[in-house]
């Protein structure tokens, strides 16, 4: 996806880690959100309220979810979801990991 139309964004960043995590919340009309976001080199963990998308659109990262011992590498063009009430390790080894975050109905 190259653009989103008719939206709402937040200007406010949400910084995670020290800065190694940055992103930018953005509101649809339906009432759906996403937040747009870059992860330098790194290992982190998230916690989910509600379950998620994550699509990578640069870069890669390895990504194990909370209840699994399997990490899987995941390049431009992939997602993984991520149940709600659960989370996961994401670790970028070099570069830039470029995602949006899409929060899904339960």
């Amino acid at each position: 996806m190259n653009s989103f139309n008719n939206v709402t964004v937040v200007p406010k960043a949400n910084v995670y880690f020290d800065g190694r995590v940055v992103s930018h919340t953005v509101h649809f009309a339906d009432g759906s959100r996403k937040t747009l976001g870059l992860i330098y080199p790194g290992s982190y963990h998230f916690g989910t309220a509600a379950p998620e998308r994550m699509e990578i659109i640069a870069g890669a990262c390895k990504v194990t979810l909370d209840g699994s011992s399997e990490s899987v590498v995941y390049q431009e063009g992939a997602f993984f979801d991520v149940s709600g009430n659960s989370g996961f390790t994401i670790v970028v080894e070099d570069g830039i990991c470029e995602y949006i975050c899409s929060f899904l109905s339960a």
